[in-house]
């Protein structure tokens, strides 16, 4: 498996969410960290964002 890097506006864009929520909810242990890449360049794993996105949508329709 490949896995991709998606930079913020990316994540923004696939959540809906805007910066400051995304990393309240990093803050919280509530949403995937990112990966520091280099000086002042963050990224997130694709595949983190879509885990996390197909748990809320588990949770919200309490699929067990």
């Amino acid at each position: 498996m490949t896995e991709s890097f998606l930079r913020l506006p990316a994540v923004k864009k696939r959540t809906g969410f805007g910066r400051s929520h995304i990393y309240s909810l990093m803050k919280k242990g509530k949403f995937p960290r990112q990966i520091y890449l280099g000086p002042n360049t963050v990224a997130w794993l694709e595949s983190e964002i879509s885990d996390w996105m197909k748990e809320q949508i588990r949770q919200s329709r309490d699929i067990e």
